[in-house]
């Protein structure tokens, strides 16, 4: 791929595909899913996460497509219960990663993101006289009012979220079809937080896991994708929750627009001025090597001989220049 600018914009893309017991081998210049059923071919160019769940096999060639196509892949459990691997993104520069670590590792200017992450997901200001505390209790009361709304809506009865993942099926239909709808979320905000260049791992409400990002930011919309989506797909009944969760949520994203606001709402979060200031690189060759760090100069150009540059710096160093071998 020599010009990422012909690439979708992860706002124009389609959401997430789940696929189990089947082969994806490559397909002209993008990819074909092939079951019992036949084989269809899948234009991965617009995809934006491809979730691979039990029984998937895949080629090489089937991969590069997809990451050439900046369409992460990521290996999950059934009915993309559990998260095992991802793919790479088709980010190539890390200026939003530095940015985001150098936000994370500073205590003040971490507590403003966690703050702001917060605020946005209420529609009415926050007081500035709160402190962090009291507005998870906030953010609780708001949460738990959502549960209750769509249980009166929906007729299916809520008792509190509880399920534990090594035991699926001991938790009810509606903490499973929960479990389902936010899963296809992540994956969703997932690959919009790669895509941009981030990372997932660096969060600032969540910790200490390798996606404490992408539940920061998922918590921005599941009061209005996983929650209806899930509410809807058990009042259906408790057979193949699953599944109509994730169809449902599915939904939920292409009304609510959600791909066109992932990366915006992250930048918002981070305090970023504007898109140039922090854009990735993708007008630059992804075969030229990134810059080095400099004492002094902070970066410069890397895929250089420096000592092709100037022989008198090896001299210095004790070196010998060519003219002196």
């Amino acid at each position: 791929m020599k010009d990422l600018h012909i690439l979708p914009k992860i706002r124009d893309s389609w959401s997430f595909l789940y696929v189990e017991r089947c082969r994806i081998e490559q397909h002209e210049k993008a990819i074909a899913v092939e079951t019992i059923r036949g084989k269809v071919p899948v234009p991965c160019a617009m995809l934006t996460t491809l979730m691979l769940g039990p029984g998937s096999v895949i080629t090489h060639a089937a991969v590069r497509a997809l990451a050439d196509n900046g369409c992460l892949v990521i290996w999950c459990g059934e009915d993309n219960i559990r998260f095992y691997a991802q793919g790479m993104g088709e980010t190539r520069s890390a200026a939003n990663l530095y940015l985001q670590a150098r936000l994370w590792a500073d205590p003040e200017r971490r507590q403003n993101v966690v703050r702001r992450l917060y605020e946005m997901r209420f529609k009415e200001s926050l007081s500035p006289d709160l402190n962090l505390r009291q507005v998870r209790g906030m953010e609780g009361i708001r949460v738990r009012r959502a549960y209750a709304e769509w249980s009166r809506e929906t007729g299916v009865s809520w008792k509190g979220r509880a399920y534990k993942s090594g035991d699926w099926y001991k938790a009810d239909a509606i903490n499973r079809a929960l479990s389902a709808a936010n899963s296809c979320l992540y994956g969703v905000c997932h690959a919009a937080i790669v895509s941009a260049g981030f990372s997932s791992a660096l969060g600032f409400i969540h910790t200490g896991k390798m996606l404490s990002f992408v539940y920061d930011v998922a918590d921005l919309y599941k009061t209005e994708v996983s929650i209806p989506a899930a509410f809807r797909a058990v009042s259906q009944g408790s057979l193949g929750v699953e599944s109509r969760a994730r169809a449902y949520c599915r939904e939920d994203l292409v009304r609510t627009r959600l791909l066109a606001r992932i990366v915006p709402d992250i930048q918002v979060a981070l305090g970023m001025q504007s898109l140039a200031e922090n854009k990735a690189r993708f007008d630059e060759d992804d075969g030229i090597p990134g810059g080095i760090w400099d004492e002094i100069d902070g970066e410069i150009d890397g895929g250089v001989n420096y000592a092709d540059l100037d022989d008198a710096v090896l001299v210095e160093a004790g070196g010998e220049s060519e003219g002196e071998a």
